[in-house]
């Protein structure tokens, strides 16, 4: 996966409705395969909080570098990534290559200025397979990160309605499947607990913070997952990083909105995570 700048003002306006045009521009091609892909990282609270009417006092998300898109495990029911790659193909995209012009299928990029990669995500294979290692598919010409609750993704998730221009300046509507909430916030805690990013505490504090009417909605779909270990792993790390004025998530994510530590905001990131805890574990 990309580097990600540390703060975010790295980030700008226009790379972020790159990515979302790149979305929708995929979604075009990929109608066949859509169950079994699903939006998730960066892009979801854009997607999931619409950006257009934010709660008072909320600023716009500042978005992503890259497009993450997970792969159900039914893509490797008879083969059907060949037709994914054939897809991708036809849509303009190619596989990266890195510093040592060495192949990474599992990152595909548009070229051209804006230059958007999307990078594929699957769920572990076996219980012995390591989170952020890369899975290769039969073929070798299509790869993806190995992610630790991924499936939870596709239990959670929900259908978005995304129209404008696509990269190639069409005028497209597509609806696309979105990773949820809840499945969201296990995922950020679990890659905030790997890397350490300060993108990833400030992408789990944005959604807490603004999902739906309130942190209730949050919890509500954070609840039915309870029954994955990486669930409560997730659960483990919030009160762990999270509840801390000058905890790991808080300070980080200040870091990211003011490049340094602030009191208001970690204090905000500690209230909003605690009220999530805390109704998460509310009886219903």
């Amino acid at each position: 996966m990309s580097e990600k700048p540390p703060i975010a003002s790295g980030y700008s306006v226009e790379f972020r409705e790159a990515v979302r045009s790149t979305c929708l521009y995929l979604a075009t091609k990929f109608g066949d395969l859509d169950d079994d892909l699903v939006v998730v990282g960066g892009l979801v609270p854009t997607l999931l909080i619409p950006q257009q009417n934010l709660p008072a006092g909320a600023l716009p998300h500042v978005g992503t570098m890259d497009l993450d898109l997970g792969l159900g495990l039914g893509i490797l029911d008879e083969e059907r990534y060949v037709a994914l790659v054939d897809q991708l193909v036809q849509a303009g995209f190619q596989p990266n290559r890195n510093q040592k012009d060495k192949v990474q299928p599992q990152i595909w990029s548009t070229g051209g200025a804006a230059n958007v990669t999307v990078d594929f995500l699957i769920q572990p294979l076996n219980p012995q397979a390591v989170g952020g290692r890369i899975f290769h598919l039969e073929g070798g010409k299509l790869a993806a990160f190995i992610i630790p609750g991924l499936d939870l993704a596709f239990r959670d998730r929900q259908r978005i309605i995304l129209d404008g221009l696509t990269i190639r300046q069409e005028k497209a509507t597509r609806a696309v499947w979105v990773c949820g909430p809840g499945a969201f916030v296990v995922l950020k805690a679990l890659a905030f607990r790997m890397r350490g990013s300060n993108k990833d505490a400030y992408d789990l504090f944005y959604l807490v913070r603004n999902y739906g009417t309130g942190i209730g909605d949050v919890a509500e779909r954070l609840r039915p997952l309870q029954d994955s270990e990486h669930c409560q792993r997730a659960l483990e790390i919030i009160q762990d990083e999270f509840l801390d004025d000058d905890g790991l998530g808080p300070r980080r994510a200040a870091e990211f909105l003011t490049g340094g530590p602030d009191a208001n905001i970690q204090a905000d990131v500690v209230s909003a995570m605690s009220e999530l805890i805390r109704l998460v574990h509310e009886p219903e």
